[in-house]
């Protein structure tokens, strides 16, 4: 412990570890918890997953990674549920209760403008915020004839093509983009692809263990295939009203995620939003804004690349019939559809906003095997006469959450005093269509108050308490499949948070060190004991950090920009039967430094990524010690012409060897061991803009 101290103190006291990464992409609001990463589309240009993007963005964002593409993020040492994802005003939701499709997978960075990450429970317009808020705008269309054309290439076969276009007038503005994406399998340092680091953790397994490990026909394709495509269409009747119409696709095919059982076949998702703003409508509507969104994923996911299993009759291992073989299958879909009523309006000298916000999300699942002899054929159970019987399975029954609130939020100043006070209330019904589930009815009450006090302009202090709560859903509710089962007694997870921070500007110099601690009541949790599938549960816990970032220009031409995130989860007592205090997935201490050079129309890059080592972890949970690791990346960028830009980079140039990820086991992984991150990764890309 006094080693952690003692590390922490000297990062805090240097300020030379970890980071909001390239200047300029980060921009802190004013009230002191928000961040907002810009530019993405324009600086990530290795790959299209937007988890990796705001991860090397954001000290405070770690990465899970399941795969080369489709990660998933920790913010604050929460995950899942617990943050809000927000795409255009809308919520997109993953269908994989393995998560294998986060919301952020069904959005490419190419597609991206900005991305805000609101932390604590300071937002009351969206459902669900418990540690976090992660906002993402995407591109909107212009006026006038513009576009963009980028080919990326990359290590391990990666290679990119984006399209977009633009325009319009005043009145009139249409976009549309596609992209589209493929991926090898990357190596890791020891220069392993994805199928030869599962045939090392699992070895050579025997017949009654198969389904794990990549068929010898499988272990060299590639990784992933994605295309994209999006379409938004903006109208303004008058010039104080706008109507906007959206619509975003997104066609993954054939992911591999050796860190589970199963690959994705297909992960077909679609989101279309209808916006409607007014403006200065009186004196009681300064703004105006309707919404509606309608978002749905379709996600089947098999073993058909893995090796066959014999199959069991009557208790006893045989030797399929004819040579027959089995495809596992779990074929999950969900969709969210809600609508949003906010108006603005001038009080007293203050800016209140009101509210109306409801949604609904569907989630179900269903299991079945293949026979691969005959490609067509669902199989339930095997009789000893080696009939197939035509039984489906349903893991998940069809069930609905059904979201209605009301919100407000009052800004004001008093001199040098910001103030903004916010509150929701939640009516939250969970109904599933299993006759024997309980359905569930939740309500809940959240609010909080931030101030920023302003002492000039060059130093401000920021402050905030609030409460926020987040509903349990289908899976942790209802779950009949592989990993936790559901638990129809389970309380929503309350969040009762303080921050502290201020924000400091000496000449060329900035620094913004943040507090925050967070008591959780009714935490959902995986009680995970080594065998068995266990239920989730309620616990009570707390988690508790600090995050300090700012920048530095040495001079004209070089800057430095910095961070630090720490971070540390504890259960207030033990589960039943363990005795591990220490909370799952509570990320080590990160850190960045980069250095930046701009001359002219270059700008060069070196990058220092610090992680240590994760040694506080839940070994009840099966989470493991990983060792800490230091990345180096450079990069460099030039406007060879007016309408041609070029950029060349490599990440982790000593090709380092390292795990990002712990195996808390919230999901099935195929190993008890964690995957290794990509080794050395060189790109380059080549954009033509107009």
């Amino acid at each position: 412990m006094n080693t952690k101290i003692i590390t922490l103190s000297i990062c805090t006291a240097s300020l030379l570890f970890a980071s909001d990464t390239n200047l300029g992409k980060i921009e802190v609001s004013a009230n002191g918890v928000t961040k907002k990463v810009e530019n993405i589309s324009g600086e990530e240009l290795k790959s299209a997953d937007l988890a990796e993007a705001l991860s090397k963005n954001s000290s405070s964002v770690s990465l899970l990674r399941r795969s080369g593409i489709a990660n998933d993020i920790i913010v604050r040492g929460q995950k899942k549920d617990n943050i809000a994802i927000d795409i255009d005003g809308c919520c997109i939701a993953g269908a994989c209760p393995n998560r294998m499709d986060p919301p952020t997978s069904h959005i490419v960075t190419n597609n991206v403008e900005n991305v805000e990450i609101i932390g604590g429970p300071f937002d009351v317009e969206s459902f669900g915020v418990l540690s976090a808020k992660v906002k993402i705008k995407t591109k909107d269309p212009k006026e006038g004839l513009n576009g963009e054309v980028n080919v990326n290439v990359g290590s391990f076969g990666y290679q990119k093509e984006t399209l977009s276009v633009s325009g319009g007038d005043s009145k009139v503005r249409v976009l549309l983009s596609g992209s589209t994406e493929t991926g090898g399998q990357y190596e890791d340092g020891d220069g392993k692809t994805l199928a030869e680091q599962l045939f090392a953790k699992i070895g050579t397994p025997t017949d009654s263990t198969k389904n794990v490990n990549y068929a010898d026909k499988y272990k060299g394709m590639d990784a992933f295939s994605k295309k994209t495509g999006t379409l938004k269409l903006f109208v303004n009747p008058t010039d104080n009203s706008e109507l906007r119409f959206g619509y975003m696709a997104n066609r993954s095919d054939n992911i591999l995620y050796p860190t589970g059982s199963m690959d994705a076949d297909y992960d077909d998702s679609n989101i279309y939003t209808v916006g409607y703003t007014a403006r200065n409508l009186g004196t009681f509507s300064k703004e105006l804004n309707l919404d509606y969104y309608y978002s749905n994923v379709d996600h089947p996911m098999s073993t058909a690349l893995r090796e066959s299993k014999k199959e069991i009759i009557g208790g006893t291992m045989m030797m399929p019939k004819y040579g027959d073989y089995y495809t596992n299958v779990a074929h999950y879909k969900t969709s969210v559809w809600g609508t949003k009523l906010k108006n603005s309006m001038e009080v007293a000298d203050s800016l209140v906003t009101l509210g109306l916000d409801t949604s609904v999300r569907n989630w179900r699942g269903e299991n079945y095997t293949i026979n691969r002899r005959t490609g067509d054929e669902r199989v339930g159970s095997i009789n000893m006469m080696n009939r197939y019987s035509s039984t489906t399975t349903s893991s998940l029954k069809s069930t609905d959450t059904t979201n209605q609130a009301t919100f407000a939020k009052v800004e004001k100043s008093f001199g040098k005093l910001d103030l903004e006070v916010g509150t929701r209330y939640d009516y939250t019904d969970v109904d599933s269509s299993k006759a024997t589930n309980v359905d569930k009815k939740y309500v809940g009450l959240n609010a909080n108050v931030f101030g920023v006090y302003n002492v000039d302009e060059k130093m401000k202090y920021f402050a905030g308490v609030g409460k926020s709560s987040r509903v349990p859903d289908a899976r942790e509710l209802y779950n009949a499949g592989s990993g936790a089962l559901g638990n129809s007694n389970l309380e929503e997870t309350k969040n009762y948070e303080a921050d502290l921070g201020f924000d400091k500007t000496i000449e060329n110099f900035q620094i913004r060190p943040k507090l925050f601690y967070s008591v959780l009541k009714d935490y959902i949790y995986n009680p995970y004991t080594g065998t068995g599938t266990p239920k989730f549960e309620n616990i009570d816990a707390k988690i508790y950090g600090l995050d300090i970032s700012g920048f530095y220009f040495m001079t004209d031409n070089l800057s430095l920009d910095y961070g630090v995130a720490y971070q540390r989860g504890k259960k207030d007592e033990p589960l039943v039967g363990q005795t591990d205090k220490d909370l799952a997935e509570i990320p080590p201490l990160k850190g960045n430094l980069a250095f930046n050079y701009q001359m002219d129309k270059s700008k060069y890059t070196a990058e220092v990524v610090a992680v240590d080592s994760w040694d506080s972890y839940d070994a009840d949970a099966n989470e493991q010690e990983l060792g800490g690791y230091a990345l180096f990346n450079l990069k460099y960028s030039n406007q060879v012409h007016k309408n041609i830009g070029l950029t060349l980079g490599v990440d982790n140039v000593f090709d380092k060897t390292y795990a990002s990820t712990n195996t808390y086991k919230d999901i099935m992984y195929s190993s008890t061991t964690s995957f290794n991150d990509p080794g050395r990764y060189g790109y380059v890309n080549l954009k033509y803009s107009f």
